[in-house]
């Protein structure tokens, strides 16, 4: 069963939300977070990347830049840009992209729950993200960004929350990169326990992005209860803000990747090499592959279609035959040398948001030697992935409209 509950939220009076809100703080490096809130003091990011205040030799994980993150929360309030409602409230959030609308409950979900595996993921961590938002949350002493949960979609669940959000929003506005955000506050206690009890019903729920800031809230918790002689489990910090959504609306893109070099090869070895597990056929254009076990590769200013040959993955396993595993383990590991995604330096990965076109802009100015192309991985795919306890490879889903930050931030103390 997955127990949520409401929270006080500490948000934006409706004036000021679409100042305040802004992409999460690891969508984009510290120069583009400096251009994003210039000029705006209500940004939200002098608190999720509180270094773009800071001189620009900063450490961005010295603990000057947490005391500020801290202290500019504190002002935030302190000056009304943020402030915490009287009741603890569930929160409707909606997004529209395009023709792309899902809507989410905002609450806070159970450390316990996380702990236990009722919460599942699909990720991996890296050790110094996660102590990063270790960091972060401890001394917001907040959960300032939610996660982003899902779930298999529940008629009842999804018939409750369309009602509440036929009633008057409480923000309702549009970012410059024409994604649509409209919040509804349940603030009628029926409602609040009907949902409540409604959850209590769901067996599981699946990270979709945010396994960083799930783990973050686990070891936060920790530190808290080990300082805390009178720790009883009902405690703030034993919840950690989310937002959860039905798997029926989830919008997943491709997490494409470009790499260096080609580990020593020249362009006729590396395309002997692939063409031993892929069928290789030049393409006139920019290819995006529209079926499984399909990719495009661009090189030395030409497209590629690549389809994985028959036997170079089993498909009855639940992870080899996804195709961020089967590029991995054929082509990325052998012919690269790539064996570690998580560490190497010489890949790096590209949120399909950005489009395929920036792949051949990556290649073409010199930054990297070869880029590929994927087709999303599927709800269903990461969902039964989660449930056999398995782990996707790094950077496997790429999920948009991305939840904005500073519209609710959950209060640990």
């Amino acid at each position: 069963m997955a127990l949520i509950k409401p929270f006080r939220a500490v948000r934006p009076p409706k004036h000021l939300a679409e100042k305040v809100a802004a992409l999460p703080y690891d969508v984009m490096n510290v120069t583009e977070a400096q251009r994003m809130a210039a000029g705006n003091p209500c940004s939200f990011l002098h608190i999720s990347r509180p270094e773009i205040d800071l001189p620009a030799e900063t450490d961005p994980y010295a603990d000057a830049v947490y005391t500020a993150g801290r202290e500019n929360l504190q002002r935030f309030m302190a000056e009304g840009t943020l402030a915490q409602d009287p009741e603890a409230y569930y929160y409707v959030y909606r997004q529209r992209m395009g023709g792309i609308a899902q809507t989410g409950l905002v609450v806070c979900a159970g450390v316990d729950d996380y702990e236990s595996g009722v919460i599942k993921k699909h990720e991996l961590t890296r050790a110094d993200k996660e102590e990063d938002r270790v960091k972060h949350i401890d001394y917001l002493d907040a959960n300032d960004e939610p996660v982003f949960y899902t779930y298999r979609n529940e008629p009842a669940i999804t018939a409750l929350v369309a009602r509440v959000a036929e009633g008057e929003p409480e923000y309702d506005f549009t970012t410059d990169d024409g994604v649509g955000h409209t919040l509804w506050v349940v603030r009628e206690r029926a409602v609040i326990d009907e949902l409540t009890d409604r959850f209590a019903a769901i067996p599981t729920l699946y990270v979709a992005d945010g396994h960083h800031r799930s783990a973050a809230a686990g070891r936060v918790r920790g530190l808290r209860r080990a300082a805390n002689p009178h720790h009883g489990g009902a405690e703030e910090y034993n919840w950690f803000l989310t937002v959860i959504f039905p798997d029926s609306e989830m919008n997943i893109m491709p997490y494409n990747r470009v790499v260096k070099d080609l580990n020593g090869l020249s362009a006729a070895e590396f395309m002997t090499r692939v063409g031993d597990r892929f069928d290789v056929t030049p393409v006139e254009t920019p290819f995006s592959p529209a079926d499984r076990h399909e990719f495009g590769m661009y090189l030395e200013g030409r497209w590629y279609r690549l389809t994985a040959k028959p036997g170079s993955y089993d498909e009855a396993e639940t992870v080899s035959h996804l195709d961020v595993s089967i590029l991995q383990n054929n082509l990325l590991s052998p012919v690269l040398a790539i064996r570690d995604p998580r560490t190497d330096q010489r890949i790096a990965f590209v949120g399909g948001i950005r489009g395929i076109n920036e792949l051949e802009r990556l290649v073409a100015e010199g930054s990297f030697r070869v880029a590929f192309a994927l087709h999303p991985t599927s709800m269903e795919e990461l969902m039964q992935l989660a449930d056999a306890g398995e782990i996707m490879p790094p950077k496997s889903t790429w999920f948009e409209p991305k939840l904005r930050s500073g519209l609710f931030v959950h209060l640990l103390s």
